[in-house]
């Protein structure tokens, strides 16, 4: 994609403002969005701008996104990565957009750029001598069917010819290009054959029910007039054919045995089929711990338990957790009572709460496993006894983390003068 810029600066406008209609067509896109979703309005607004200038201005970008409260630069990112906008002065009655891709080429896009060239100027994106007129080349427009075309604002004008289109240049030229008429220029309508429509003229052979109404006025007329010629009504369609089996692979799997089938055309006697049938394989727990060898090309065996137990530092609210006797405290798995007289004592959430995480070793979720045990601020965990720090070192299962980190040590600090004592105590910030 070629890079686009800017026009230069002698040919900005100062400033750019929408007028009435613009500015209340511009409100009502920005209502579209949800709220804080404004800015996705950039595309509808640049283009509100384009059809009110005839093209995008640097003004016009920083207006529309001083109106959306977005950088300019996010602006600029926009307007310069879609080509339907125009950063250069463009034709002030025209700006023509030839097709020129394969179906257009083909049926001879490439004259009608002849003709732009020598009615407008030669080299795309210039006007002509009175600023009028302008045109470009673009990718497909969408109207392959109806190839080759251009379009004009926001109108096609397809099946063209070199004289056609030289015509509707002058009429634009000339201030007229509202008396043309768009779509296809050579009688057809919208995209069918020029002739008209050749297929799809009638919906008796469609529609069952139209055979049915037939059938039944048919029948109707013939109890009437029983003397009477009535025309035959439409035969309905022949009873479907079932689908060939003839791709079908012929093997001698018991699977592909009709008299598995079900329902089967096949009817056999139950042990009959019962010996047809394959018996399900003895359960091997040995080879079911094997790698599918077409996956791996190996017999892998898989590694660690079968059942893994759940992590130690799971978490789980204190309601969920199931108490262990005193005796399991300091165990692997065993975690102290909730109502353990040694358990630091709570209090209620205070306005102001401490950041627990600026103590080494608490991390977001220990510190939400704190305040659930009512431990809020620096000063609780400050006067934490022995007792009190091997009951919050089980509870955790830290295994003496809490000794070793020295949180009362840090709590202290923390609680007396924050980050500032705690780096003069320290040598270091919290981490």
């Amino acid at each position: 994609m070629s890079v686009r810029r800017l026009a230069e600066a002698s040919v900005q406008p100062a400033s750019f403002a929408f007028n009435r209609a613009n500015a209340a067509a511009a409100k009502q896109w920005i209502k579209k969005y949800p709220k804080g979703r404004e800015q996705s309005a950039i595309i509808p607004l640049l283009m509100l701008a384009q059809e009110q200038e005839g093209w995008v201005t640097k003004s016009a970008i920083e207006t529309i996104s001083d109106m959306l409260g977005m950088p300019y630069i996010r602006g600029l990112e926009v307007a310069t990565f879609y080509t339907q906008y125009q950063l250069n002065p463009v034709g002030t009655r025209a700006h023509i957009q030839v097709c020129g891709t394969t179906p257009c080429m083909l049926r001879g896009s490439e004259a009608l750029m002849d003709v732009c060239r020598s009615k407008i100027h030669h080299d795309q994106f210039h006007t002509n001598d009175k600023g009028t007129l302008s045109w470009e080349e673009v990718e497909c427009l969408g109207a392959c069917v109806n190839a080759p075309m251009v379009m004009i604002f926001k109108d096609t004008f397809e099946d063209l010819t070199p004289e056609r289109l030289a015509e509707i240049i002058d009429l634009y030229g000339a201030g007229k290009g509202a008396s043309v008429t768009p779509g296809p220029q050579n009688g057809r309508t919208t995209s069918e054959p020029i002739t008209g429509l050749t297929t799809l003229t009638s919906e008796k052979a469609i529609l069952k029910s139209t055979r049915d109404k037939e059938a039944k006025a048919a029948t109707k007329a013939a109890k009437a007039a029983p003397d009477a010629i009535v025309a035959e009504p439409v035969p309905a369609p022949a009873t479907p054919v079932a689908p060939s089996k003839a791709s079908k692979p012929k093997t001698d799997a018991p699977e592909t045995s009709p008299a598995l089938q079900s329902p089967s055309p096949v009817k056999v006697a139950p042990a009959v089929e019962k010996a047809a049938s394959v018996a399900a394989p003895l359960h091997s727990a040995a080879n079911a711990n094997k790698a599918a060898p077409e996956v791996e090309k190996v017999s892998k065996q898989r590694s660690g338990p079968k059942n893994k137990a759940e992590p130690a530092a799971a978490f789980k609210a204190p309601e969920a957790k199931v108490p262990v006797a005193k005796a399991d405290t300091g165990s692997k798995t065993g975690k102290p009572l909730l109502d353990d007289k040694n358990r630091p004592a709570g209090i209620a959430k205070p306005a102001l709460v401490d950041d627990l995480k600026l103590i080494s070793g608490v991390g977001p979720k220990i510190e939400g496993t704190l305040h659930e045990l009512g431990i809020f601020t620096f000063a609780q965990v400050a006067s934490w006894k022995k007792a009190e720090r091997e009951w919050v070192d089980g509870y955790l299962s830290f295994h003496g983390r809490i000794e070793r980190d020295d949180w009362v040590k840090q709590a202290k600090a923390l609680a007396k003068g924050g980050v500032d004592e705690y780096i003069r105590v320290f040598g270091k910030k919290p981490v």
